[in-house]
């Protein structure tokens, strides 16, 4: 898949749902609610031993969505996300060493950063769809519309404090592409396995994404 594909579905979502996964037995159900709700790019944060199950459950589900995996710190992250089936990595920052990993491991990156200069730094290394983050601790939506002029070409998935009632703030820039959400899959929602409330908060904040691009 293409990042062109991938940055077109993540803007028609708004969202992409930042998912932290315990068991992976509830991964495809969980991804089938937030389908439903109108959410079909996932990120599947690599920060619990079933991180990697739960991306290869889905990804071998022939599911209509997007899976990719977040949290990638290393090169070793980046190769074993992509086997196990991961069609774009997220990285929350990206230090000089992981460049290379980032060019090479054949699947779209969205690079992590916090700064202008770390923006910058990005596009010299030839990425333009990056991950803002933390997004609220960085200066939030002023930080990304102040980026606009001087970076143009840059566009933004910033993830980090967004709630579902600040996110039109984003929304409304044109180069933000999609927010990343972590509300919409709670750990005591998934614990009991109540995914009609995961998809009914999928819905929910998808009405209100398409409210804040009109």
């Amino acid at each position: 898949m293409t990042s062109e594909t991938i940055e077109a579905r993540a803007r028609k979502a708004g969202i992409v749902p930042v998912l932290t996964i315990e068991d992976p037995a509830h991964a495809v159900p969980l991804a089938k609610a937030l389908i439903a709700g109108g959410l079909d790019v996932l990120e599947v944060t690599l920060r619990t031993p079933a991180a990697l199950d739960a991306i290869r459950a889905v990804a071998d589900a022939g599911l209509d969505c997007v899976i990719g995996a977040g949290t990638i710190l290393s090169a070793d992250d980046a190769a074993r996300a992509r086997d196990a089936g991961s069609e774009f990595l997220v990285t929350p920052g990206t230090p000089a060493r992981l460049w290379s990993a980032l060019r090479s491991v054949g699947i779209p990156t969205l690079p992590g950063i916090a700064t202008a200069t770390e923006a910058m730094t990005a596009l010299d290394e030839g990425f333009s769809l990056l991950k803002c983050f933390p997004a609220e601790q960085s200066g939030g939506a002023g930080f990304l519309k102040a980026l606009s002029a001087p970076l143009p070409e840059a566009r933004f998935m910033p993830t980090g404090g967004i709630r579902q009632d600040t996110m039109a703030r984003y929304l409304c820039l044109p180069n933000v592409v999609a927010v990343g959400g972590s509300w919409l899959a709670s750990g005591g929602d998934l614990g009991t396995g109540n995914f009609a409330a995961i998809e009914a908060r999928a819905r929910d904040s998808f009405s209100t994404a398409r409210e804040a691009r009109t």
